[in-house]
């Protein structure tokens, strides 16, 4: 029984030979535990035989003989075949139980027949039979599993209103439905509840919980989770850590490069998974050097990178301008037996048109369809884009037609390309009849098509028209964005209405939208030009305006008091500067090496009870460091860590190298050994610190001392660094 148990089939098998051999007779429970043993891997005809040999002895297959066989047809996937057997048995005279019913309801829920288990369950009473804990638990996560949540979750409350208790994988499922569903506090009072009852969550349970709180970019909750988790001696593994890189990979990559140093402190075996979350966190980052360093590291640990590997490292390039050696890469993965599939080719032939040569890209989408790989809407999409930035629309609907003779559906992006170009060229009779063709089309606008042309009727001073597609996408249910207000708050600002832009932050404000750094910037400049510090009138030409406006140019001669004057006019439509409204001035006025009045506004800030984020405190410190002002940088990055905050490596970078430059070698060394303390990828630190910057710089010796102090202090390098460093050192 034991053997059975934990499926041992070889030894369970040598077992029975030994009882043959020793000529001990086998009874119904011998050759029972031998069929239920093959039942649960799926062999149902070795199951067979055994069923065969209790008819040879003179006895008669029991109820456990037959739910074993419904279990082997239902994990063989074979559902009509369980249902045969399980049909029979009355016949046979073996009373089905719940164990019988509930393995069917399982296999019918696997199949995705979720409506046939559903009344196989409400016909259990015909046999006197009473749903067990697992029978509610296998037809919630099915009905879960094909999105029919809130059905599943009255089945949950139906089970506690009859007395059946629920238990932990219960729970689990309840709480990973809860977290698909965008419900990540009920799922974390259903974690509470199941504690509460002296249930053990599993480190599925609480993966679940850490994958929603990660998805939602939640890292304070999801770590949590985490540190209750190890608490309660449950000892995350792979997935968990693979789902909190992902999410921090979102937020702040350097902390999701130190939970690759914790995987591989627990010997956990980091994937490919793994490897694609980190490239994606650093493409995104912009820190593209780093992504082909673990590529390369990747390799190193005999992973293969895959289609999705390679899609995000083309895609980052080319959003970066670097086409040609993101096609060189594309070129590459022939000799490394992997097909460009449509996300790889899309992201070359958007790069293409990007920069102008969709000559380039339409030659790209002819080598598509010559090697099979069926182009997809986002595909026609960038070449559509790309011919509406040399201005042809006639060329772009001609694509259209195309891509619809291809099969492929135009959907509201491409529609929305379109009437932006043809709002651009000021035809707005042929942008609504587009918008009226996308609507014919069964597609429905969304936020940027409407933006388009409340952006368009803006730059012509048509406020009316603006606002009356304002209230039209509010009927249809579209929340305007950050640009879509702040393209109105200009236009009013520029015509002179300065109350009417400020009644459109506190319509941002009160629909909880948050304002940009250009909503600021932009309301800082009307401010300023009713105080008559700027010589300009009103522009009519407002989408001119808009785009040609330098930013920069605003933050240079921003003053303190202009903030304070901002904040006192916010208070009077009813907007209460917060953390974001700081974050925006401060970011801004450091962007132009305004530091004096971004670390009044901070410290303001302070006083206002409000706490800063990372983000502000990244930019005093690297505002400090291109200034060359590297004690007030040590200050930021002391305050950064007793807040808990960790610094972009980039910034240390430029105050570790500063030190050195300014002859400050021993306060260089002690902030990177202040630095090492933080938390921070070996590796990543060896890249950003030692590569980018001490050896770009030529400083070989000072490059081996930091070195030492990274061996001193237990930092382990990957090979492949410590190689890289080895060469830069002895090739300066």
């Amino acid at each position: 029984m034991s053997l059975s148990k934990f499926l041992m089939i070889d030894e369970m098998k040598s077992v029975y030979r030994e009882m043959l051999n020793d000529k001990v007779s086998p009874n119904i429970f011998t050759w029972n535990t031998m069929v239920n043993a093959y039942c649960k891997i799926g062999n149902v005809v070795e199951a067979q035989l055994y069923v065969s040999k209790i008819v040879q002895a003179g006895l008669s297959p029991d109820t456990f003989t037959f739910t074993s066989l419904i279990l082997g047809h239902c994990r063989n996937k074979d559902v009509d075949s369980a249902f045969r057997v399980f049909r029979v048995m009355p016949n046979k005279g073996c009373r089905r139980n719940e164990v019988s019913y509930t393995n069917l309801i399982h296999g019918l829920c696997e199949a995705g027949r979720i409506d046939e288990a559903i009344k196989l369950f409400e016909r259990m009473g015909e046999d006197f039979c009473y749903p067990t804990v697992r029978t509610y638990t296998v037809i919630i996560s099915g009905l879960c599993e094909v999105g029919r949540k809130s059905e599943g979750m009255n089945l949950f409350e139906q089970m506690l209103r009859k007395g059946c208790e629920p238990n932990a994988h219960t729970y689990t499922v309840i709480i990973d439905s809860l977290c698909k569903e965008h419900k990540v506090d009920e799922a974390r009072k259903m974690l509470d509840g199941m504690l509460k009852k002296g249930l053990v969550p599993s480190v599925v349970t609480y993966n679940a919980l850490i994958d929603g709180y990660c998805k939602h970019v939640l890292m304070e909750a999801a770590l949590e989770v985490l540190d209750m988790m190890e608490s309660n001696n449950c000892c995350p593994n792979d997935r968990t850590y693979n789902e909190l890189i992902a999410g921090f990979c979102k937020k702040n990559v350097h902390k999701a490069m130190a939970f690759l140093d914790k995987m591989l402190e627990l010997k956990l075996v980091p994937s490919v998974v793994t490897y694609n979350s980190l490239i994606d966190g650093q493409c995104k980052m912009g820190q593209l050097d780093s992504a082909f360093r673990l590529l390369e590291m990747m390799r190193e640990n005999g992973l293969v990178p895959d289609q999705w590997t390679y899609s995000v490292l083309i895609d980052s390039l080319c959003k970066v301008d670097r086409v040609e050696e993101a096609h060189i890469l594309f070129d590459s993965l022939k000799e490394k037996s992997l097909k460009a599939n449509e996300v790889i080719y899309t992201a070359l032939i958007d790069g293409y048109c990007k920069v102008g040569k969709v000559e380039d890209a339409l030659s790209l989408l002819d080598r598509m369809l010559n090697e099979d790989c069926l182009p997809n809407s986002c595909t026609y999409n960038a070449l559509i884009d790309g011919l509406c930035n040399r201005k042809n629309v006639k060329e772009a609907l001609l694509m259209v037609k195309k891509m619809v003779g291809m099969g492929v559906k135009p959907t509201v992006h491409t529609y929305t390309i379109l009437i932006e170009q043809m709002l651009k060229e000021g035809d707005f009779d042929q942008a609504h009849m587009t918008l009226d063709q996308l609507i014919s089309s069964g597609c429905k606008p969304d936020v940027f098509t409407y933006t388009a042309f409340i952006h368009a009727y803006c730059g012509v001073g048509r406020l009316k028209e603006a606002e009356d597609m304002m209230i039209r996408m509010k009927e249809e249910g579209i929340f305007p964005d950050s640009l879509t207000y702040t393209l109105l708050l200009d236009a009013y600002g520029c015509l002179g209405l300065l109350c009417s832009a400020f009644d459109v932050l506190k319509r941002m404000f009160d629909v909880g939208c948050e304002p940009s750094h250009h909503t600021y910037c932009f309301l800082i400049k009307h401010l300023k030009r009713k105080q008559g510090i700027e010589d300009e009138s009103p522009a009519m030409n407002l989408v001119s305006n808009a785009i040609l406006f330098n930013h920069a140019d605003v933050w240079k001669t921003m003053e303190f008091d202009t903030a304070l004057e901002l904040f006192e006019k916010m208070h009077q439509h009813g907007c209460v500067p917060n953390v974001n409204t700081y974050s925006k001035l401060i970011i801004g006025l450091c962007k132009v090496g305004r530091f004096g009045v971004a670390l009044r506004l901070f410290d303001y800030m302070g006083e206002q009870g409000l706490s800063p984020g990372e983000d502000v405190y990244d930019s005093l410190l690297s505002c400090c460091c291109e200034l060359g002002m590297y004690d007030d940088a040590m200050m930021v990055v002391d305050l950064m860590i007793n807040s808990g905050q960790l610094p972009h490596l980039d910034s240390y970078r430029q105050l570790v190298c500063g030190l050195y430059d300014e002859g400050s070698k021993e306060k260089a060394d002690t902030v990177f050994g202040n630095l090492l303390r933080c938390g921070y990828n070996s590796d990543e630190v060896a890249w950003k610190i030692l590569i980018d910057g001490i050896l770009k710089r030529g400083l070989a010796d000072r490059c081996s001392e930091l070195l030492s102090i990274m061996e001193k202090m237990g930092c382990q390098l990957h090979r492949n660094t410590y190689s890289l460093l080895i060469d830069g050192i002895e090739g300066t």
